[in-house]
């Protein structure tokens, strides 16, 4: 069920249509943000959940969209709209659902909103497969990891990370000695493989363990600010997340 949309538009006319033929076809959906660059989206997508879908023009003021997926990973499905036909072979690397051309019209829409919850509904029939497995396979978490040095490999314990963030592309862990080391594996990949319990994924670009925390600080909006030993960052914790991060700590 599609319950929250954001509306990736440059041209207001455009975007005010979209907004209204969404509350024909389901009153009840909520758009959650209507951006309209490629750096806001960029900017929102780092700050905030995502939605269930997101509507999304191809050419922007600043750019073509495309170059949205290549600052953040956005995991959720994609309906593009765009007055131009050649973009649609790209366009379905990007979990795009459908492809609209504009005007973009109610029955259209209809249906690509349709094709969104079916994919949702198959998505969570493989989460609840995936449930189900675990319980039955004794999960293994990583514990070290090979990486070139020098002229050879040197082994880290994960026992030895504060903190795993992205910077400019690049995986780092910040090693509790106050070294940087770069991993070849995405968040999402680390995410799956280290042990959730001294491990958590605060947002798209920091994982932290836990005896890293220092304290939490609240944010504008009920988020949290996670101030972290050995950083001079600042890991933001969105407000659905923010909850999950105390628990996570208390326990």
């Amino acid at each position: 069920m599609i319950e929250k949309i954001v509306i990736v538009e440059d041209e207001k006319l455009n975007a005010d249509r979209l907004k209204r033929l969404i509350s024909e076809i389901n009153p009840s959906v909520k758009i959650t943000a209507v951006l309209d660059s490629v750096m806001d989206t960029i900017e929102w997508f780092k700050e905030n959940e995502e939605p269930d879908v997101v509507m999304m023009d191809i050419r922007l003021s600043d750019g073509v969209s495309f170059d949205i997926f290549d600052k953040v990973a956005i995991q959720c499905p994609i309906i593009f709209t765009t007055a131009y036909d050649e973009y649609a072979v790209q366009a379905f690397k990007y979990n795009s659902v459908d492809y609209i051309l504009k005007p973009v019209e109610k029955e259209e829409l209809h249906s690509a909103l349709n094709k969104v919850d079916d994919y949702k509904s198959k998505m969570e029939n493989q989460l609840s497969i995936d449930k189900l497995l675990s319980y039955v396979k004794q999960k293994e978490y990583r514990t070290r990891f090979l990486i070139p040095f020098r002229d050879g490999f040197q082994t880290i314990l994960v026992t030895d990370l504060s903190f795993i963030y992205m910077d400019m592309k690049l995986t780092k862990a910040r090693l509790k000695n106050g070294k940087d080391v770069v991993l070849n594996l995405s968040l999402d990949d680390l995410e799956k493989q280290l042990d959730p319990k001294f491990f958590f994924r605060a947002n798209r670009q920091f994982i932290i363990h836990v005896d890293s925390v220092d304290q939490l600080v609240n944010y504008f909006n009920r988020k949290l600010k996670v101030i972290l030993f050995n950083a001079d960052f600042e890991v933001i914790v969105s407000r659905e997340k923010s909850n999950l991060l105390k628990e996570w700590l208390d326990s």
